[in-house]
């Protein structure tokens, strides 16, 4: 197990950035390493980011890091996992739960010890991991692709035609503070979450996935009159704090999982912001 701890940064701060620190602060590199479970303990919100690549027939058991300061990982916290590899079974309290790609699993406060299996030596099994602080115990869950709530939006004709999915939300799974989902742009369109917004009462995580080996995401952050960018590969996160804009354009096509914490589970509590007013 490796963890990584990562701090608050001001505003005011970040203006003064270069590309290396912006790097250090925003951008988790790696986060998938064959036979480790990697973690990134931020304090924005509290959250922890991480993933879990085991080998075939070698399970991986999720550690609990002083960082968390309790003596079971789930003992004050709810996680939700998303798999972006091959297929794999994520074991909680001793039950197994099966997942393919693109599935996710919520598990909620006091479930027991978590493992992570992969299936397929040829195609191991990504597990990717957000996890935020939970006064609540709510039931663990397995939402497939197919159970999120869909929703599709923009046009080819401004190249964001994207289909955005809702696995762990109000409606289709009870959390504390937790909120996840998957956003996949159509094949010629580029460009996410645009116009950009802020939401100053949470947190969001990026996670950019299925892009193309030699292609990169120009990750958009910042105040909107400060904008700074991250250049981004694939498998890579971004830590986006709730003063941020976060947006991107990719030079392909590509997927990215998002998820929230901090004040409230609303999706739609954001402050837009006009793309004309971008600085």
């Amino acid at each position: 197990m490796t963890i990584d701890i990562r701090q608050v940064s001001h505003p005011e701060a970040v203006k003064r950035f270069d590309t290396q620190e912006l790097r250090r602060h925003f951008l988790i590199e790696t986060l998938f390493t064959e036979g480790e479970v990697r973690l990134t303990y931020s304090h924005l919100d509290r959250v922890i980011v991480g993933g879990a690549q085991p080998r075939a027939g070698q399970p991986l058991t999720l550690p609990t890091p002083k960082a968390v300061g309790t003596d079971a990982f789930l003992r004050r916290r709810e996680i939700g996992i998303v798999n972006v590899g091959g297929p794999g079974r994520v074991s909680v309290g001793g039950q197994d739960h099966a997942l393919d790609k693109r599935d996710a699993l919520y598990i909620g406060r006091e479930a027991g010890e978590v493992t992570f299996h992969s299936d397929d030596a040829a195609t191991p099994a990504k597990f990717y991991l957000l996890s935020t602080p939970a006064h609540a115990s709510h039931p663990t869950k397995v939402i497939r692709e197919a159970e999120a709530k869909t929703i599709a939006l923009g046009e080819q004709a401004t190249a964001n035609k994207r289909v955005i999915r809702q696995y762990i939300i109000p409606g289709v799974c009870d959390t504390c503070q937790l909120v996840m989902g998957i956003t996949t742009l159509a094949e010629g369109s580029i460009w996410n979450t645009m116009p950009s917004h802020t939401h100053d009462r949470r947190c969001e995580i990026y996670l950019y996935f299925d892009l193309a080996e030699d292609a990169r995401v120009f990750h958009l952050m910042g105040e909107p009159q400060e904008t700074r960018h991250l250049v981004v590969a694939n498998e890579q996160a971004i830590l986006s704090p709730g003063w941020s804009i976060h947006s991107g354009v990719g030079t392909k096509a590509y997927s990215f999982i998002w998820g929230m914490g901090g004040d409230n589970v609303d999706y739609t509590d954001m402050d837009m912001v006009a793309t004309g007013d971008l600085r």
